[in-house]
């Protein structure tokens, strides 16, 4: 096509099943190359947030045209048939979420399956999971915390990894990092605890309390994991300061080297706060992801930056993904999804003997959260119908505007 046959295609104008070349330099977008065949609504969001107001339409005239058509019916729609729509896209918004969950679950493996035998098709795995994060992420103008699981009892290590990465990724958004280093703490979350591998098993998965030589052997797995991926050339520094130094906590008191401060990288940072927010969910003690958040304040103050609990506590909500509750209609519910209306979570509710499960959005109705509950305050048909005891992990969700 010449140059004065091009097609200058608005960004808001951008359709599934075309073809772009987008006008800026490779350097200046995370696309493969300038041409684009766009497959997804993810990539669309992508290249709305470049900061461009056009690209170069290369095929699919014929489908702007339809959606220009079309758009005049979509316009004329009832209400009421967009409330249904919108309560629609929640659903598959949260089922997407889970599916994205489990697929980055399985990515995690199978690199880490790889990091010895092939380190460099590790390291590509890895790094093209990072950019499928930052991805999903960016899918949204407004992204939220979705409940997910991987269906496990105890979280893998690849599964507390994507879900780390999920948080800290939310607190390096809310911070305006750059996307470099959104990757170096998306990457770093990956494999912050693959030294863990080099622990024994009747440690690593030990259900009491460690004994003093158990627990110090597992304090080296940070080491045991720099070591591994040092060697193989392939991961930039700060990716390899966050895997040594992710239990490190700003007063000192932390491992392996006891650093203080500003002598610990803001990634870094972001990543032990995520890491240790994450952790407390596992345990038996805390498994709510409310509590949790209140044993950070209680116990881990002076550890933290004031600022980065403060931007945690603004992602999660009063009322993070998990957190079990009573609604003011006396029903029961667990939270699904975070919404900007903090009261006014998505979850998935039932009547207080477990009868009538289903998914509830307290934004389109006049209810809001009482209270939270306690595990043992359900009855055994609640416990069933909300899956109460189930792991709690976290992904992207939002509903496009």
């Amino acid at each position: 096509m010449a140059k004065a046959e091009q097609i200058h295609l608005p960004v808001d104008k951008l359709q599934i099943g075309i073809t772009v070349k987008l006008p800026l330099s490779w350097k200046n977008h995370p696309f493969l190359f300038n041409r684009v065949e766009i497959k997804e609504e993810a990539q669309i969001e992508l290249i709305k947030s470049l900061g461009v107001t056009y690209v170069i339409l290369l095929s699919g005239e014929e489908i702007i045209e339809q959606a220009d058509a079309a758009l005049v019916e979509v316009e004329e729609v009832e209400e009421v048939k967009v409330e249904v729509d919108h309560k629609m896209l929640i659903r598959k918004s949260l089922r997407l979420s889970q599916q994205r969950f489990i697929k980055c679950v399985n990515e995690s493996r199978s690199s880490f399956s790889k990091i010895a035998s092939d380190p460099e098709g590790a390291y590509r795995n890895s790094a093209a999971l990072v950019e499928d994060l930052l991805e999903h992420m960016h899918d949204v103008e407004t992204p939220f915390l979705a409940l997910v699981s991987a269906g496990e009892s105890d979280a893998s290590i690849t599964q507390h990894g994507i879900s780390v990465a999920v948080v800290a990724l939310m607190i390096a958004k809310a911070m305006e990092l750059s996307k470099s280093d959104m990757r170096d703490i998306a990457l770093g979350c990956l494999y912050h605890d693959i030294g863990k591998l080099k622990v024994p098993d009747l440690i690593r998965r030990k259900k009491g309390p460690l004994t003093e030589h158990e627990a110090n052997f597992m304090k080296k797995h940070p080491n045991f994991g720099y070591d591994m991926l040092y060697k193989t050339g392939l991961y930039p520094e700060m990716v390899l300061n966050i895997i040594l130094h992710h239990h490190e906590f700003i007063d000192g008191t932390g491992f392996p080297d006891g650093l203080k401060g500003n002598k610990i990288p803001i990634v870094t940072q972001i990543v032990s706060l995520a890491n240790d927010y994450d952790r407390q969910l596992w345990t038996d003690e805390l498994r709510s992801p409310q509590v949790a958040l209140g044993y950070l304040f209680k116990n881990r103050a002076g550890k933290h930056a004031e600022s980065l609990i403060a931007v945690l506590v603004k992602i999660l909500g009063i009322y993070p993904p998990g957190t079990v509750v009573e609604l003011s209609d006396q029903t029961v519910g667990k939270v699904m999804m975070t919404t900007k209306e903090v009261k006014q979570p998505q979850v998935w509710a039932c009547n207080a003997d477990g009868s009538e499960p289903a998914l509830r959005f307290l934004t389109q109705e006049d209810v809001f959260v009482e209270k939270v509950l306690k595990l043992e305050e359900l009855s055994e048909g609640a416990m069933r119908a909300l899956q109460a005891d189930m792991g709690i992990s976290f992904y992207f969700s939002g509903v496009p505007k």
